[in-house]
Order: structure tokens, then sequence, then C-alpha cells
């Protein structure tokens, strides 16, 4: 296991030319994050899961999401962005998503649900930008909360999410529960040790 730290720089130095979908999920592989050194990004809240930017640069950001039992994200996508999750402690289970059918000038939008396949400290995996729309979800039959590593790139700030029950999605701005290592919103949270 390495640090946080070094994990970005090493991450930091793929050439713009390499960082492709096979050479950072590698990368995430032979690299796995000790949970203690991202202590200083471990934000918990009861109320939603946190986003805590680690690194940013103009290739991508480095993101540690923490998720209590039982959290789960909204549905949504990464458009024209590439994604890669890891996990540094805990697992979590993506459910991804076909769009059948959508409709730009009413926002109506059908999904169908495709494959479902949980991420591990062994098994991190990328998001599939030709089926980019899934949910990230910590179910309370896995026991425990889980921090994922997400690497994004290019950064974007916003991204489509969607309401499966009245057929609809919207386009959302993305924020930051801390950046760096500092709360950078009001969200009621609780900094957690974890080992």
């Amino acid at each position: 296991m390495i640090d946080i730290n070094t994990f970005a720089t090493q991450l930091s130095e793929i050439p713009e030319e390499h960082f492709t979908d096979s050479a950072v999920l590698e990368y995430m592989r032979d690299n796995p994050v000790s949970v203690a050194s991202l202590q200083p990004y471990l934000y918990f809240s009861p109320e939603h899961y946190t986003r805590n930017l680690i690194l940013h640069t103009p290739l991508f950001d480095l993101i540690a999401i923490c998720w209590e039992s039982g959290q789960m994200s909204r549905i949504h996508n990464h458009t024209n962005q590439r994604c890669w999750m890891g996990i540094a402690y805990g697992k979590v289970q993506v459910q991804n998503y076909r769009l059948v059918c959508q409709d730009h000038a009413t926002q109506f939008c059908e999904l169908a649900p495709t494959d479902r396949y949980v991420i591990d400290a062994d098994n991190p995996a990328e998001v599939d930008s030709e089926e980019p729309i899934h949910l990230v979800a910590n179910p309370p039959t896995f026991g425990s909360r889980a921090v994922t590593l997400h690497i994004y790139s290019r950064p974007f700030g916003e991204c489509e999410v969607y309401d499966l029950k009245f057929k609809r999605y919207e386009t959302v701005s993305l924020s930051n529960t801390s950046e760096r290592g500092l709360l950078s919103c009001s969200l009621a949270v609780e900094k957690v040790a974890l080992a």
C-alpha cells in the first residue's frame, strides 16, 4: 500500500498521452492506497455521501468519496469524461443503465438497467464510456462505511441525473464537501479515523 500523497504524485507523472483507460486502471490496481493516509479527507455525513477533493489538475481530479452504510448516489452520467473508481475502505456496488431514449426539449428519458458489479480493494473499475449512466451504492447489507477513490478526466463541474420513476433528467452542478482537507460546504459532517 502507498500513501495518498505518493499516489497523487505518481498519478500526476503519467503523461497525458498515456493517461488512458487501461493505464489508469492498471495504476489503481498496482497502487492500493492506505486508508490511514486519507485521514485529512475522511468526512462522513448522515445526510449524504461526501465528495472530498484531494488534487485538481488540468488533466484530472482525484476525489475521495465517503459513504455511510445505506447511502447511494443518484443515477448519473459522466458526459464525455473518463472516470475510474477504486476502494480504500469497504466496498460499493455499481448499477449501470442503458439510455433507451432521451428528449432534450422536454427532458424526458427512459433507462434500462444493465450490468451490476461490486468494487472492492482488489477490483477497481472504470466507467464504460459507451454506457456511462450508473448509480453507486453502499448497501446496508455490506455492513460498513466505505471510502472510494475517483479519478475524473477531464475534470467537470456538472452532470446529468436521472429519475426512473418520473422518466425525467436534469443537469446539476457538482460541489465538494472538502477541498484539500478543508471543509467547503455547510453539510453536517463528522471527521472519522478509519484503520
